[in-house]
């Protein structure tokens, strides 16, 4: 099970988010490939998928002489619903505030 706080700092970096954009819309695809796409090194990206893979994010596999990455939605789809159940609990404390207040 994927560390939600892992998953969020993972996300919290606008190249990672970029990176997962792309790597989603192509299935998979190697740190070089991914590299042609994006506007920073090929070592960074590496370094980048290495953070993704440590949440869960992105899984890689080696086809041949490459390592094919692809995204993992589960860690995604835990966070958001931990997000999800979040605001739920906020809605509820600030509608209480709500009849709170307007009771007064």
């Amino acid at each position: 099970m994927t560390e939600i706080g892992e998953v969020l700092a993972a996300l919290a970096d606008p190249t990672r988010r970029q990176l997962l954009d792309v790597l989603a819309d192509a299935g998979q695809a190697s740190a070089t490939t991914l590299a042609g796409q994006l506007p920073v090194s090929r070592q960074a990206v590496v370094k980048h998928l290495n953070v993704l893979e440590s949440a869960g994010l992105v899984s890689g596999g080696r086809s041949g002489r490459e390592v094919l990455y692809r995204v993992r939605p589960e860690a995604i789809e835990e966070s958001a619903r931990w997000l999800t159940e979040l605001a739920a609990s906020w809605d509820r404390r600030l509608n209480m505030l709500k009849r709170i207040a307007e009771q007064a």
